[in-house]
């Protein structure tokens, strides 16, 4: 159910995102376009930015008051930073999928792998820890939290830069 919400609600943003070309007519018959480029609000881009900082915060926090040996708290400082760099990646991957900038398959392999083996194996520490249920409980909501709302924060970037390199290219 929440996948299917978190589907339209993706589906729906990336339609509101695509740059719209409408045709107009000047008094003389001859046809102008006109380029349209919608940005993000200044406070979507502030709840975004409010939203990756607290899931790094909170993350941060849970990691330093770990309780456990210092390579378990190694391991899933490891494990963190692992899964968010693959997240930023694998958003870039398959925005550039989507933009038909065609990769090559062993590099899709390598994307979609690093991803999974980053959050199979943080999820698999984090389960094999031995600590209260309710620490591993916030330690697996603080790292949900940081994945999806890093998801959030690359897409806006990347939203960014797209709409400044059309505004560009239209200026000129």
């Amino acid at each position: 159910m929440i996948i299917v919400c978190a589907l339209r609600i993706v589906r729906l943003t990336l339609m509101r995102r695509e740059t719209r070309i409408a045709s107009m007519f000047n008094s003389q018959g001859k046809t102008i376009m006109a380029t349209v480029i919608r940005r993000d609000t200044r406070a979507w881009k502030i709840q975004v930015w409010i939203s990756f900082s607290m899931a790094a915060f909170l993350c941060g926090t849970g990691l330093a008051w770990l309780p456990g040996k210092a390579l378990e708290q190694a391991f899933m400082v490891m494990g963190y930073v692992f899964s968010l760099s693959t997240v930023f990646v694998l958003s870039k991957h398959v925005r550039d999928q989507a933009a038909a900038q065609d990769g090559t398959p062993m590099w899709s392999l390598v994307v979609w792998a690093g991803f999974a083996l980053a959050v199979g194996l943080t999820g698999w520490g984090m389960w094999q820890m031995a600590i209260d249920a309710c620490y591993k409980a916030f330690l697996m909501v603080c790292w949900l939290f940081l994945l999806s709302s890093a998801f959030t924060l690359a897409k806006m970037l990347r939203d960014a830069h797209e709409d400044d390199v059309v505004a560009m290219s239209v200026s000129q």
